[in-house]
């Protein structure tokens, strides 16, 4: 974690983009260009995300992020990028709740423009909590925090996923169900499963991933639990906070119509992910913060639902946290940044924790 280099993000040109951006923005907005576009650094691994300024004489905005479904020629992490779904999902949470949503502006479902569809969305000054170097690791502004303020974030950010899941009716997030039969637990992990037969299809299988699938299937939940809208990638990663209080809600591309606990354990689990990472590179990271525990106790006296299945739900972040780190290995091979092993399980950070999860002795 502290000495590999940072996988391959983007095979895009900034140059060309602004090009090609502030040509399209002019059919949207006659007259603007777009001015100082960037690829941060710290883009993600999907979708990327360009910032840029509207230049306008009476500009009505000018402060924009946009989401760019990643290039297909760029061995995608994801073998869908539905913009559209997206776009359809931030303006439902902004329509149904009091949730810091980024107002969306534009939909471009033609690839043509940029090369791929994306939307335009207002930007929201703020901080997040870094990846690299994980917040947990030393030299943050969330680790220098006190640990009344990490507390007031950790409210807060549980408060977002109460708030969702209680103020969104299902029945208008139906088209972020997954196709199939069974319920909407059965469903969306059947589609995990054939996620990861696309991830390694010609490619070396993962033994720990498909034990992860038969240990979820041993501790099925007799009642999955009535489905509602999740944020899919529900982590403090994807907050903008202004100080410690949530001030935008990002990164929806993996919404879902599911159970609560799906969300409550990528919370969870996400933080253990960089918790564990932290303790193992000899640092104590941050030992109090997003304790299981305390997520699913807040959680239940915000909603009045106690989160049920834990040990199921909390497997099931790790297993396709899992399928995530894998493909993106087989991706960093594909740009030969790293050599194929010859075990496949080793590309996966957090085997370790992963195989004490299928074992059943990670929450000992």
């Amino acid at each position: 974690m502290t000495t590999a280099p940072r996988p391959r993000t983007t095979t895009r040109d900034p140059e060309e983009l602004t090009r090609r951006l502030t040509a399209w923005l002019g059919t949207r907005l006659p007259g603007a260009e777009a001015v100082g576009v960037t690829l941060p650094a710290a883009n993600g691994l999907s979708s990327e995300t360009l910032l840029f300024d509207i230049g306008h004489p009476e500009p009505p905005l000018r402060r924009c992020a946009l989401r760019l479904a990643a290039d297909p020629a760029a061995y995608t992490v994801f073998p869908v990028y539905d913009m559209a779904r997206q776009y359809r999902t931030m303006a439902l949470v902004a329509e149904r709740t009091d949730l810091p949503v980024p107002r969306v502006l534009w939909l471009e479902e033609d690839p043509g423009p940029l090369g791929a569809p994306f939307f335009v969305m207002e930007r929201v000054e703020g901080r997040v909590p870094p990846d690299v170097m994980p917040y947990t690791y030393e030299g943050n502004w969330l680790h220098a925090a006190s640990d009344a303020e990490r507390e007031r974030l950790e409210a807060a950010t549980v408060g977002l996923l109460a708030r969702l899941h209680d103020q969104v009716p299902a029945g208008a997030a139906e088209f972020l169900a997954e196709a199939g039969d069974g319920d909407a637990l059965r469903r969306h992990v059947t589609a995990q499963r054939a996620y990861y037969d696309w991830v390694v299809a010609g490619l070396a299988p993962s033994p720990l991933i498909e034990a992860a699938f038969d240990r979820l299937a041993q501790l099925w939940p007799d009642d999955p639990g009535t489905p509602v809208l999740n944020w899919g990638d529900a982590r403090i990663g994807n907050v903008v906070y202004d100080g410690f209080a949530p001030a935008a809600v990002l990164d929806w591309e993996m919404a879902a119509l599911a159970p609560r606990e799906v969300d409550l354990g990528w919370t969870i689990y996400l933080h253990r992910f960089f918790q564990d990472l932290t303790v193992a590179s000899g640092q104590r990271g941050l030992p109090g913060f997003l304790r299981r525990d305390r997520v699913e106790t807040r959680y239940a006296e915000l909603t009045g639902h106690t989160p049920r299945n834990m040990e199921f739900h909390t497997l099931y972040a790790a297993l396709r946290h899992a399928i995530v780190m894998l493909r993106i290995a087989y991706r960093r091979a594909h740009f030969g940044e790293v050599a194929v092993p010859a075990d496949p399980d080793t590309l996966i950070l957090h085997h370790d924790s992963l195989r004490a999860m299928v074992q059943g002795s990670y929450w000992d």
